[in-house]
C-alpha cells in the first residue's frame, strides 16, 4: 500500500515529505472492561498531572524527521484527563498543516466544552467507544457507560466543531442476538457516523473474559455478525477499506492507513510502540517507570527488535492484504483461491468471504523480490 505524502509549508518553500505519525498513550481508566488487555490502570489518577508533564517533556526531546501528518491519542480513556492539559501535550507535537489529530473518548465523558477545547488545540477527529447500543450486551462486555450517552456524545462532538468522527463497535459477546447487533448498527447509521470500526470480540490471556470459558465467542456466530455489519454499513454508504473499518469517502483514518502501509511513527507514553525503517520498539509498561525515566533524562524504551528483510516484506504484504488496495498479483496465487480473492487492476483484493479467512490467506503470501509491489 502506498504511503500518501504530506505537504509541509516552510518559510521558504512547500516540501512534500512521507507521512509520519505520533501515538500518545493515556493509560487511565475508571473501570477495566472484561476483555481488555491493554496497558491501562484504574488506580493511578494521582499520577495524571505528572504523567502528562512527562509525556510533553518526552515529546519535546524527540527528534522528529519532519512535521507530523497524523496524531492518535488512545488509551485507556483520554477523555478522563483535563482537556486543557491534553491540549498542552498536543501543542508540543510539530504537526504539518492539515494534519489529522484523533482523540479517543468514552461516551459518558464528552461535553461540548471539552470538544471545543480539543478543537482549539488542533484536534480534527474523535473516536467514541460505543461497542454496543444494547444494555445487556454492554453488561456482558463489562462496559459501564450509559447507552443513551452515545447520542449525546455525538451531538457534543458535532456541536464542538469536529467534522469527522468514528464509532467503535464490538460483536460476539455472550447473550448478543442477531437483532441486538442489527439494532446497534442501525442506530449507529442513524447517528450519521462517517466512520465505523467493528471488531470481533477476542479473548486475551489474563483478562476476566479469558477465565469465563462459557462466555467465549463462537467463530461461526462472529462470521455471521460480520456479514450483517458489512450489509448494513455498505448500504448506508460506508465503504469497507480495511477488514474491520468502514468509512464514507474522505473519512478514512489517515493514522491507521499509516500503520497499514507499514509507515513510520513514534509512540509516547507508557507501553507505547514505535516503528521506523524496519525497527520496532516499545516503552516501559507502567506509568511510574515511564515518569521516572523521563524525569531522570533516561530512555523510556523497554525493548525493541529489527526486522529482517523477509519479515518486513511479509508484514507489509499481510497488512496490505487487509485493505481494499490488496497485494500485487505476484504476491498471491489468486487462481487457487476462488471466491476468496478477486483481481482489481494489478492487485488481488479480498472478497467478503476472503476477509473472513484473511489470516489463513496471509499464510499463502509469496515473499520475494518479484512481489515487492
Amino acid at each position: 500500500m502506498t504511503i500518501p505524502d504530506a505537504t509541509v509549508t516552510t518559510p521558504d518553500a512547500t516540501v512534500t515529505t512521507p507521512e509520519f505519525g505520533v501515538y500518545v498513550h493515556i493509560p487511565f481508566c475508571t473501570h477495566r472492561c472484561d476483555y481488555c488487555a491493554f496497558a491501562t490502570w484504574t488506580d493511578r489518577e494521582h499520577l495524571v498531572d505528572d504523567y502528562l508533564q512527562a509525556v510533553r517533556a518526552d515529546i519535546e526531546r524527540t527528534a522528529f524527521p519532519h512535521a507530523v501528518s497524523s496524531v492518535f491519542v488512545g488509551g485507556g480513556t483520554p477523555s478522563l484527563v483535563p482537556a486543557s492539559a491534553l491540549v498542552e501535550v498536543l501543542e508540543a507535537i510539530p504537526v504539518a498543516e492539515g494534519a489529522e489529530v484523533t482523540v479517543e473518548c468514552n461516551p459518558d465523558d464528552v461535553d461540548v466544552d471539552m470538544v471545543r477545547t480539543w478543537v482549539a488545540g488542533g484536534v480534527t477527529r474523535v473516536s467514541i467507544g460505543v461497542q454496543s447500543m444494547t444494555s445487556h450486551v454492554l453488561g456482558a462486555l463489562g462496559r459501564r457507560h450509559v447507552r443513551d450517552n452515545v447520542a449525546r456524545a455525538v451531538d457534543a462532538v458535532i456541536a464542538g466543531g469536529v467534522t469527522t468522527f468514528n464509532l467503535d463497535l464490538i460483536y460476539g459477546a455472550v447473550g448478543e442476538r442477531d437483532e441486538d447487533w442489527v439494532s446497534t448498527l442501525e442506530q449507529v447509521v442513524a447517528l450519521g457516523a462517517p466512520h465505523v470500526s467493528a471488531y470481533a470480540l477476542t479473548v486475551e490471556a489474563g483478562t476476566p473474559l479469558a477465565d469465563r470459558v462459557a462466555d467465549h465467542p463462537d467463530d461461526d456466530v462472529q462470521a455471521s455478525r460480520y456479514e450483517i455489519a458489512d450489509d448494513i454499513l455498505s448500504a448506508a454508504g460506508l465503504e469497507n477499506y480495511e477488514i474491520s473499518n468502514w468509512a464514507r469517502p474522505g473519512h478514512e483514518c489517515r493514522h491507521n492507513l499509516l500503520y497499514w502501509a507499514q509507515g513510520d511513527y513514534v509512540g509516547v507514553g507508557c507501553a507505547a510502540h514505535s516503528h521506523r525503517s524496519g525497527r520496532r520498539w516499545w516503552n516501559l509498561r507502567t506509568p511510574e517507570r515511564y515518569i521516572a525515566a523521563v524525569t531522570s533524562g533516561d530512555s523510556t524504551e523497554a525493548s525493541g527488535e529489527v526486522l529482517d528483510a523477509a519479515t518486513r516484506e511479509f508484514e507489509r504484504l499481510e497488512l496490505a492484504l487487509r485493505t481494499r488496495d490488496g497485494v500485487p498479483l505476484e504476491a498471491l496465487d489468486g487462481a487457487a483461491l476462488p471466491g476468496l480473492v478477486k483481481r482489481r487492476g494489478d492487485a488481488w483484493v479480498l472478497t467478503r468471504n476472503g476477509r473472513l479467512l484473511a489470516n489463513d490467506i496471509a499464510t499463502r503470501l509469496r515473499v520475494g523480490s518479484d512481489a515487492s509491489g
